[in-house]
């Protein structure tokens, strides 16, 4: 019997869109060459571990990047390609930033809707603007433009 190709199946990640007083906490990644999306503002989120759930691994994710204990998530979205589906929520940030321990990335922020927009934010730790990822982007401007819609 001849082997067949069965293709890689996507990898599992789940993100959040964490938000405050009209403003979105995003982190930027390490700008490692072998990351993917390095030097680029991005979600808090990650893999998930084998037969966890996707609410449970972004708990788990936003516990160890920034020691942020979530109680409730708001299902958002899915975005799928061939190698990574990502599941998205959303919830608020409940505490001041200067709460968060950053274990995860070089710097976090709160970056306005019109950064967003312009697809770049600014990092004191750079002490430059930095680009979104452009997933990343696509999913906070499709998120936005919900809430917009929902007014």
């Amino acid at each position: 019997m001849k082997d067949r190709f069965i293709p890689p199946r996507p990898i599992p990640v789940t993100m959040a869109i964490i938000h405050q007083d009209g403003k979105y906490l995003m982190q930027l990644r390490d700008d490692f060459p072998h990351i993917l999306y390095p030097g680029v503002w991005g979600l808090f989120g990650g893999h998930l571990e084998p037969g966890e759930k996707p609410e449970a691994g972004l708990k788990r994710e936003l516990i160890e990047e920034i020691n942020y204990h979530v109680e409730q998530l708001t299902t958002f979205n899915c975005y799928a390609d061939a190698q990574v589906m990502r599941y998205i929520f959303s919830c608020p940030l409940t505490v001041a930033i200067d709460q968060l321990e950053l274990n995860e990335g070089w710097d976090l922020g709160l970056l306005t809707p019109q950064e967003i927009e312009h697809g770049y934010g600014y990092s004191q730790k750079a002490d430059e603007s930095r680009p979104l990822g452009d997933i990343h982007r696509q999913i906070m401007l499709d998120f936005i433009a919900s809430k917009a819609s929902n007014i």
